[in-house]
């Protein structure tokens, strides 16, 4: 397989994927992480609701 980065054995050897106590800037990636998931799950519906009304007003 390829994909070998600087920090391989901790990767390929790790007992889960993701150590995220091995993140650097942890708070920020996952705050930004966490805003981006809210983010999109409001703005879906809003623009769902949005784009039915306007198809219904117009049909």
């Amino acid at each position: 397989m390829g994909g070998h980065g600087h920090d391989e054995p901790y990767y390929v050897h790790a007992k889960h994927m993701y150590n995220l106590d091995r993140m650097k800037h942890q708070g920020l990636k996952m705050s930004l992480a966490v805003f981006t998931a809210f983010s999109i799950g409001v703005a879906v519906p809003i623009y769902a609701v949005i784009f039915q009304q306007k198809k219904t007003a117009s049909g």
